[in-house]
């Protein structure tokens, strides 16, 4: 018998939509990716998506401040092999929000909880031109189903320098909006790398707490549009640096990023620039490789929604959730929101063609 329901990924979007689905007795199945694959290690698309590479997570709703331990302990499942170690162990915690992977992971239990079924498997392959449609698993393994949900998310975009993945969460970010407000960058020098909008739009926002933003670009013009490119050299708290590029991050254990060693590529000059964080602003690359073409996409390579206020893709039947689709918002609680659309939009689908 072919499933209700697939759900391929494992963030908010993914969990919120198994959340709903379960709910509503369609028995979801969610594939969440193969922990122990080192090609997702490096992507960074192993389980739990973007939240298991955060820490602290102070703007998601219900998680304003306090000792969360005991609850976790209660909430998740200490004899559970997937209990996570952060727990058990007692390590620090942020004394506003919640880290990012025991969000998630409360996320993931909640949908188990309900019925959801789980496997840690990457799917490879798709098959949307037949009914009902066919999902490869990494392994071998092939499932049937009359929809599917995707919810892969998309994967910030890195120099790929080993000191930089050093520290990742210790001061080096891809996201202003999530972690520019924390105490570590409070009137404290960073920059920011990057020269379109996006980067702009970083630089702006991270100035509110930072002390200078240095926007690092490597042209000697910013590809961001005229008004925002005006907007960043009015504000007096942005310092554009041309022709520079960033060589090696510094820092040490206690601290985490203390500096930046710089290169200027026309002039070959190098120096270091004190910072308290790095934040890159060079773009995101939606998981959707897998998919091979057979749902549209937008020109930015991101999963075209084709109905407005609705999950709807390309295909009839395949419903997208959360950043895979989502290049503006691109926050935990947005991705959580269009989950639960996502398994709505599924379960009327099923309902209206008698499957379920």
């Amino acid at each position: 018998m072919p499933e209700n329901v697939v759900i391929i990924g494992s963030g908010p979007a993914a969990w919120t939509a198994a959340i709903y689905a379960a709910r509503a007795n369609l028995q979801p199945l969610v594939f969440e990716g193969n922990p122990y694959d080192e090609k997702n290690r490096q992507n960074g698309t192993l389980p739990l998506g973007q939240l298991a590479l955060t820490t602290e997570v102070e703007n998601f709703p219900s998680w304003p401040a306090g000792d969360t331990r005991q609850y976790l302990k209660t909430a998740l499942r200490p004899d559970d092999p997937d209990f996570p170690a952060w727990v058990a162990e007692n390590k620090e915690q942020p004394t506003h929000g919640i880290n990012g992977p025991e969000l998630v992971a409360l996320m993931r239990q909640q949908a188990r909880n309900f019925g959801t079924r789980v496997e840690s498997k990457d799917i490879v392959k798709v098959d949307f031109r037949n009914r009902p449609f066919t999902l490869t698993a990494h392994d071998g393994q092939r499932v049937h189903t009359h929809t599917v949900i995707i919810a892969t998310g998309a994967r910030a975009n890195y120099l790929g320098l080993p000191s930089e993945d050093k520290f990742k969460n210790r001061g080096v970010s891809a996201c202003a909006v999530c972690d520019g407000a924390l105490p570590r960058f409070r009137n404290q020098p960073i920059a920011v790398v990057g020269g379109g909008d996006t980067a702009v739009e970083e630089a702006a926002y991270l100035s509110k707490f930072a002390s200078r933003v240095h926007m690092l670009v490597r042209r000697d013009v910013l590809r961001a549009s005229k008004i925002m490119a005006e907007r960043a050299r009015a504000n007096p708290k942005i310092d554009i640096r041309w022709n520079t590029e960033v060589d090696e991050v510094l820092g040490d254990d206690k601290k985490g990023v203390t500096a930046l060693r710089v290169r200027n590529n026309k002039t070959g000059e190098k120096y270091e620039l004190p910072v308290a964080g790095l934040f890159l602003a060079i773009g995101h690359t939606p998981n959707v490789a897998f998919l091979e073409g057979q749902v549209e996409l937008t020109p930015n390579g991101y999963i075209k929604w084709t109905t407005l206020a609705r999950t709807y893709t390309s295909v009839e039947g395949v419903f997208a959730a959360g950043d895979v689709a989502d290049d503006y918002y691109r926050q935990a609680v947005t991705a959580a929101g269009t989950g639960c659309m996502a398994a709505l939009d599924a379960e009327r689908y099923l309902g209206h063609h008698g499957l379920i």
